[in-house]
């Protein structure tokens, strides 16, 4: 017992804690926008593998890593218009036509890789974005170094959250977000137009999958694996959920994950070969489980979500 408060009580979970937690933000987010206007996107595992691939061979090859950051974003946003094409001029099914996004854009990423990079003994590596001290923050007891001393995207991620929640419930623009996911004919009544804001939602939470993604590469990490995502794409659809499609929430609930899953892996540590490590693997995803289950019971879906919408058509 004493091992589990010795974990708890250290700054380095809790500074693990966010650097684990940050792309699951950026991808909570995302997939929340899109969904607040009603399009589900599935596409979410390969956007972030391809934000991943792009974003590190960009700066691979000469570009900074703002630069490469923002061209996952942009990457994002392109596989965002065409999961917008397929499901909202087209109006296909949202689950297939994300399945394959996520599909295609993955198998992309890879054939990109290894078309720039051939395969090699061990893959190429980049200097990733480095943890920024704060003056005066960085330097308090326990504090400092647990939440003042990350690399620049956490924070931004933190940021993108409470701006996403002000936009979405104090702006007209959230406005026409949330009308669009809950009766688009009434939105279009108002004179909105769905079709264009479910566009500008969809794309704009796809790029945010995609620097979900390129934190992998250039701030976790330092190099690029095909399967480096490694499922955190439906982690982020479960915590949509989680979060009741709010951005405050979705913050929280990439947190409390983060917390669960840097947790096991001190706790592994901590106990040795005492325990099988599967088990330790298995902790942040009952636990997650769990509090889903719980919290899902009161979230109030949209109401137009996966809904395809029609012009004059209810």
């Amino acid at each position: 017992m004493s091992a589990v408060f010795d974990i708890i009580a250290s700054a380095g979970l809790w500074a693990a804690v966010f650097r684990i937690a940050t792309p699951l933000i950026f991808g909570t987010l995302g997939a929340l926008l899109c969904e607040r206007a009603g399009v589900l996107n599935l596409g979410i595992e390969g956007i972030m593998t391809f934000g991943a691939m792009i974003g590190w061979l960009a700066v691979y090859n000469g570009a900074d890593l703002w630069t490469g950051f923002l061209l996952a974003a942009l990457g994002g946003g392109v596989f965002g218009l065409l999961h917008a094409g397929l499901t909202v001029t087209l109006g296909l099914s949202q689950h297939v036509a994300g399945l394959g996004v996520t599909l295609f854009a993955g198998s992309f990423s890879y054939f990109v890789f290894r078309l720039a990079v051939p395969v090699a003994g061990t893959p190429p590596t980049i200097t990733p974005f480095q943890p920024i001290a704060i003056p005066g923050l960085s330097d308090l007891p326990f504090l400092g170094p647990a939440f003042f001393a990350q690399t620049p995207p956490t924070y931004l991620a933190i940021l993108l959250a409470l701006v996403l929640a002000y936009i979405i419930f104090r702006t007209p623009l959230g406005l026409a977000i949330r009308m669009t996911g809950e009766n688009p004919h009434a939105a279009e009544a108002q004179g909105i137009n769905p079709m264009v804001v479910r566009y500008g939602a969809v794309i704009a939470g796809s790029a945010l999958m995609g620097m979900a993604g390129a934190f992998l590469t250039l701030s976790a990490f330092n190099s690029f694996f095909p399967t480096m995502v490694q499922g955190r794409g439906w982690i982020c659809i479960a915590l949509v959920v989680f979060a009741s499609w709010r951005p405050e929430r979705a913050l929280l609930g990439a947190l409390l994950f983060a917390f669960f899953d840097g947790f096991q892996l001190r706790l592994q540590t901590a106990l040795g070969g005492a325990v099988p490590y599967q088990l330790f693997l298995m902790i942040p995803y009952i636990l997650s489980i769990a509090a889903l289950a719980i919290m899902a019971r009161r979230a109030r879906v949209p109401q137009a979500l996966m809904q395809p919408y029609r012009r004059g058509e209810r």
